[in-house]
C-alpha cells in the first residue's frame, strides 16, 4: 500500500538493486538466510485471523522469487507479528489460510528482513580505491587554508604533498606517513542514506561546511564528498552524556560523532562518523612532521 518496490537481481558483476545501484552485503545476506531458514509453524488461529489479513493487506509485503532463468518460483505476502510477537504472519499466493512462520535461532518477527526501501539496500560504500589507484586527493577545510592538502603521484610516481603553507614544503616530507596516507581510502563506508527523510534539505541548509574530499583515480574516475557539520541534537552523544566534546576539532555545538555529506554528484546526501574518516581527515602539517612528534590521533602512526 506504501508503493515502495525494490527489485533485487544477481548480475554477472554482482548484486544489484533496482538495476542502478549495488547490493549492501549484510542486507543481501539477511534476506537470503531468512528465504533458506524460515519454517511454517501452525495456521493463524480463527481468533486472531482477521488481523492478521487486515494487517497484511494493507501493511504487508508481497516477495516474489525467480530462478536464473526468470521463472517465478514461488509468491508470497510477509505481515505482521503473530501473538506475542513470537513468528510472523505469512501467506502463499493464492491460498486461502496464512501461517506463523519462523526461523530457527531467531525470536522475534521477520517482516523487518524484508525491507522495501531502497536506502535500506544501497552499498554504502563512500569511497574503495586501494593506493596504487590513487591518482590524487585533494582534502580542503572550509575556513582553514593552512590545513588543506592535496596529496597526489607526479610523474615520477611518487608520492607529494602540496599545500598553501610554503613554510611547510621547505621541510623534508614524511614520504612514509604521505604513502600510509592513501591506505585511509580502502573500504570507506557511510552509516546511512538521508534521501527522502523530512526536513533533510532545512537541515543541509543550516549546517555549515565542513571539508571537500576528491579522489581521483589513475583511471580517471572522480569520487567527490562535500562534508558538513551536523548540529547537536538529542542524538548527540555529547547532550546524552552532558559533558563537552575531548576533540579540540570538533566545536561543542556539533555532534562529537557524526556529520552530513553529499555525494555521488550530488545526487545523494549520506551520514557519515568522526570515527570512519578520522583518518581521512588529515592535516596538512602531518605530512612534514617527523614520526614521534604527532599526538596519538594523527594518522599514520
Amino acid at each position: 500500500m506504501s508503493d515502495e518496490s525494490t527489485l533485487v537481481e544477481r548480475t554477472d558483476s554482482g548484486w544489484m538493486v533496482n538495476k542502478q545501484y549495488k547490493v549492501l552485503p549484510s542486507t543481501l545476506a539477511m534476506l537470503l538466510e531468512t528465504l533458506t531458514k524460515q519454517r511454517a509453524l501452525y495456521p493463524v488461529t480463527k481468533a486472531a485471523y482477521d488481523n492478521a489479513v487486515k494487517t497484511m493487506a494493507t501493511h504487508g509485503v508481497k516477495v516474489e522469487l525467480y530462478d536464473r532463468a526468470g521463472n517465478k518460483m514461488k509468491v508470497f505476502y510477509v505481515g505482521g507479528a503473530a501473538a506475542g510477537e513470537k513468528g510472523t504472519n505469512m501467506l502463499m499466493d493464492g491460498a486461502k489460510t496464512p501461517y506463523v512462520v519462523e526461523a530457527p535461532g531467531f525470536v522475534g518477527y521477520l517482516t523487518p528482513r524484508y525491507a522495501t526501501r531502497l536506502r535500506d539496500w544501497r552499498d554504502r560504500t563512500v569511497f574503495d580505491v586501494l593506493p596504487d589507484e590513487v591518482k590524487s586527493v585533494s582534502v580542503q577545510y572550509s575556513g582553514k587554508p593552512a590545513e588543506s592538502f592535496v596529496l597526489e603521484h607526479d610523474a615520477n610516481d611518487s608520492v607529494v604533498v602540496k599545500t598553501n603553507d610554503k613554510s611547510l614544503q621547505r621541510k623534508p616530507l614524511n614520504s612514509r606517513r604521505a604513502h600510509l596516507y592513501l591506505r585511509f581510502f580502502a573500504k570507506v563506508n557511510c552509516e546511512g542514506y538521508l534521501n527522502g527523510l523530512p526536513d533533510n534539505d532545512s537541515a543541509l541548509r543550516t549546517a555549515p561546511p565542513h571539508s571537500t574530499i576528491q579522489l581521483t583515480t589513475r583511471s580517471g574516475a572522480v569520487h567527490t564528498a562535500e562534508i558538513y557539520w551536523m548540529p547537536i541534537n538529542q542524538r548527540s552523544k555529547n547532550v546524552k552524556a552532558g559533558e563537552k566534546v575531548d576533540n579540540h576539532d570538533i566545536p561543542d555545538e556539533f555532534d562529537s560523532d557524526r556529520l552530513y555529506a553529499v555525494v555521488n554528484n550530488r545526487k545523494d546526501t549520506i551520514m557519515i562518523q568522526h570515527l570512519t574518516f578520522q583518518g581521512i581527515f588529515r592535516k596538512a602539517n602531518e605530512f612534514y612532521t617527523p614520526d614521534g612528534e604527532l599526538p596519538t590521533q594523527a594518522g599514520g602512526k
